[in-house]
């Protein structure tokens, strides 16, 4: 089949219908929140606040700047490691990133404050849709997380974003387990991001994806951009994790928690990496990936008493088992279950976040008046309302429902998109131009294109190129 790759109608046509959709739709249901309101006078007279300092915004845009950079600084630049993806990588994730957070205001407000008629909009929500936005990165295409297997580079990881939320299922799992603690999202956007992206990338199989093989590798320029993501998302992560916590003890709680799995994560990340070479030498895959690992899986249990040592002990463990199943367990998945893991998102994501809802249910089960005193115990887990006779192994039964929600919802949404995503009008490219950017993007070279000559490195090496003679005016250096 002939696969067309021409997005000059579709593209621009898709792109003004959304954006005309989410006009209509902000302008019938959303509203500010009464702390973004002009009414912020009255009500801080209300509630006897006296300073506008006061105002949640002064609290909680810190931690939004900080997730902001993650999003669109540290995920997109991640992605840059394909030699020939720079700009789909980073462009892409742009796009989808300034699409999902208006449709993401949308649909959590729908679920989850919906009042009178009308979605109520302040900056700790705006956090919040930033989080759905997250999910979705583990599951689109190279614009962002790369979907796994790469079999669009564009529309089908584009479509896949829409696709996601239309069908809520994030949202849902949520919805279905509403007392689940969860404030870094192991499993509502750890858990199911991966496995909703690995789900879809089983269904898109591609079996002649080995004649793009050339271009999945890195250069050293390319995995040095995607280092550059890497120590974004490592910085800001405490921030990702504590961003919604309650004010006080539980947001201090959630940041040094986090930042303790992340710095112990490195150290064993480094290790394996070495020890599993055979000649003792660094995988920079490993290093730009598995290092993230402890921020993932600390997430659910962020908020709880976990203690430092208990921190440092979930990142050990994550960066040995990231790492691992980088060098044993991506290749079995490809080889013998069809999984195109491309990004390795199975080892980052996935893996790191049941482990980190594993540790969240054992976490909350275990809690004692003793540790928490009895108010801390009260406020740490909500037991008010419905919810006071609750006790703390009820909640961690809760807390190991939820991972097998989430996993239900990423599996279930994912084979719905997936064979959504098959439909063969959506402009996929054949498999020898995946990850290229030439085929969505004008690239330009300076009057050069380039093109692989054998025999230089693991692939060859991308030698520049006269677009006029074809190799006549071939140049005398590599790029990479």
């Amino acid at each position: 089949m002939v696969k067309n790759t021409y997005m000059r109608w579709r593209l621009p046509l898709v792109c003004l219908l959304w954006e005309i959709a989410m006009i209509v739709l902000f302008g019938v249901f959303v509203r500010f929140d009464p702390e973004a309101d002009a009414h912020w006078k009255e009500e801080r007279r209300q509630k006897n606040l006296t300073s506008d300092i006061e105002n949640d915004f002064y609290f909680r845009y810190p931690s939004f700047q900080d997730v902001h950079v993650m999003i669109f600084v540290g995920f997109g630049f991640l992605m840059t490691f394909l030699q020939r993806y720079g700009f789909g990588a980073v462009g892409f994730n742009f796009l989808l990133a300034a699409f999902g957070i208006q449709w993401a205001l949308l649909m959590q407000g729908w679920f989850h404050s919906f009042e009178n008629g009308k979605i109520l909009i302040g900056v700790e929500k705006l956090i919040g849709r930033m989080w759905l936005r997250c999910s979705a990165c583990q599951s689109e295409g190279p614009g962002a997380f790369l979907f796994p297997s790469c079999s669009d580079p564009a529309l089908a990881g584009w479509t896949d974003s829409r696709l996601a939320r239309i069908l809520p299922t994030c949202e849902f799992s949520s919805a279905l387990c509403p007392q689940v603690k969860d404030a870094g999202g192991s499993m509502t956007i750890h858990t199911f991001g991966a496995y909703f992206g690995l789900t879809v990338t089983r269904i898109l199989y591609r079996p002649n994806l080995e004649q793009s093989k050339d271009k999945q590798g890195s250069v050293y320029h390319s995995d040095l951009f995607a280092m550059i993501g890497t120590l974004y998302l490592w910085m800001y992560w405490p921030s990702f994790n504590s961003a919604v916590s309650n004010h006080g003890d539980a947001q201090h709680r959630a940041a040094i928690n986090t930042y303790c799995s992340l710095a112990s994560c490195v150290l064993t990340t480094v290790a394996f990496s070495s020890l599993l070479q055979k000649k003792g030498k660094l995988d920079m895959v490993h290093i730009q990936n598995a290092t993230l690992a402890g921020g993932v899986a600390v997430g659910t249990s962020a908020e709880m008493m976990l203690t430092p040592y208990g921190s440092l002990i979930v990142g050990f463990l994550c960066g040995i088992v990231s790492t691992v199943g980088f060098v044993y367990l991506m290749p079995f998945l490809e080889s013998k279950l069809n999984i195109q893991d491309t990004c390795g998102i199975h080892n980052l994501h996935a893996m790191p976040g049941l482990i980190g809802g594993i540790v969240g249910a054992v976490t909350a089960a275990a809690a004692t008046e003793e540790v928490y005193g009895k108010e801390g115990l009260i406020s740490a887990f909500d037991f008010t309302g419905d919810y006071k006779d609750w006790t703390p192994t009820v909640q961690g039964g809760f807390q190991a429902a939820g991972i097998f929600v989430s996993l239900a919802m990423a599996l279930a949404g994912g084979a719905i998109v997936g064979a959504i995503l098959k439909l063969p009008f959506l402009g996929d490219p054949a498999d020898e131009n995946c990850f290229e950017d030439d085929v969505y993007w004008e690239v330009s070279y300076g009057g050069w294109s380039l093109s692989l000559w054998p025999g230089q490195g693991s692939f060859g090496a991308w030698w520049p190129v006269c677009r006029k003679c074809r190799g006549g005016c071939r140049s005398q250096v590599p790029f990479g």
